[in-house]
């Protein structure tokens, strides 16, 4: 039986979908899903876990993305996911790129369902978290929603518990990773075709969502919507996710507090020894299209330098109450 689908989600994005980016995102919205970026099987498996596993408990909900087609494997980084707390765990059949498909994984696993229902089956097996796929609507000549429904059934028989589609073919050789992003046109109706006609399975769209109102509305057909660069590019859109989606109250309606629990964040971690810039670059869209977003953006921009600190932060936020883009914060009454 599928796990009910969490409405929204944010997509899992390489160098962008970060525990850093992740917590500044918890000051924006609760409940929405949120992945990780994707983490190779042999990155876990030889590699440091607790770098590429280590998450702030704010984080949850959280899902681990997988990449990787040997179930044993899979399996074995599952039951990690599992001892580090993970909510979810998904399998990347969705990544186009020449250094995913050399992995043999990714979009190229679209080729070869069976292989995908023996990792899910695998990875379902080894631990009671929901274990989900990501994919295409199709893959270079393997375009016909026909193809794309035999895959879908085939893996849905292993367990699958929810299906994100993004709703773009892939091309495997001549579009570049950002072009698959963009040159293939968008077919949802193929995805709520498929919801329609397996209307037991959890299925959630992906691809080209800019705004809650295009994600309220893909909702009348699916499960649940996933937005990826519109959530990088301009996050604030998710502060009233949690009111539009969930029905609760959202953290703040104020931008600002978004960087002050962000400046307590990263006083923790340049203590520890990391630059600020891994954190500040995160918070650099969070004024867009907002007067004084630029001047705040100019004094985030120094963060690379040596010896920036969280007060960059703060004389950002001051840079905006300066010059009346920002109200200034309540005196303490004392009472």
């Amino acid at each position: 039986m599928t796990v009910p689908a969490p409405p929204l989600s944010v997509a899992p994005m390489m160098d962008r979908t970060d525990r850093h980016y992740r917590v500044m995102m918890r000051q924006i919205t609760r409940r929405t899903l949120l992945y990780t970026e994707m983490v190779t099987t042999g990155a876990l498996v030889h590699g440091d876990r607790a770098r590429y596993l280590g998450f702030d408990p704010i984080e949850h909900p959280i899902a681990l993305q997988l990449g990787g087609d040997d179930p044993a494997a899979l399996a074995e980084c599952a039951r990690m996911a599992a001892d580090f707390g993970y909510d979810e765990v998904n399998l990347n059949v969705g990544c186009p790129s020449d250094r995913v498909q050399k992995g043999r994984f990714g979009a190229c696993l679209m080729r070869v369902p069976d292989q995908v229902a023996a990792c899910v089956a695998a990875m379902k097996s080894a631990v009671p978290l929901p274990i989900t796929v990501k994919h295409r609507i199709g893959v270079d000549e393997l375009d016909a929603y026909e193809d794309m429904l035999h895959f879908v059934d085939t893996v849905a028989g292993a367990g699958c518990d929810r299906f994100s589609v993004h709703a773009r073919k892939a091309w495997l050789s001549g579009l570049s990773p950002k072009e698959n992003r963009t040159v293939p046109p968008l077919r949802p109706e193929d995805v709520y075709r498929l919801k329609a006609e397996r209307p037991h399975l959890a299925i959630e769209i992906n691809g080209g969502v800019l705004t809650l109102d295009e994600a309220e509305t893909h909702r009348q057909h699916v499960d649940a919507v996933m937005i990826g660069r519109a959530a990088y590019d301009d996050p604030w859109i998710f502060s009233e996710a949690d009111a539009r989606f969930y029905g609760e109250a959202g953290p703040t309606t104020d931008r600002s507090q978004v960087v002050a629990a962000m400046v307590d964040y990263a006083e923790r971690w340049v203590r520890g020894g990391l630059r600020l810039h891994p954190i500040s670059r995160h918070l650099l869209p969070l004024f867009a299209h907002q007067p004084g977003g630029r001047r705040f953006r100019r004094i985030l921009g120094q963060a690379s330098q040596p010896g920036a600190g969280p007060e960059l932060l703060v004389r950002a936020l001051a840079s905006l109450r300066a010059e009346g883009y920002l109200p200034e914060p309540l005196e303490d009454s004392g009472t």
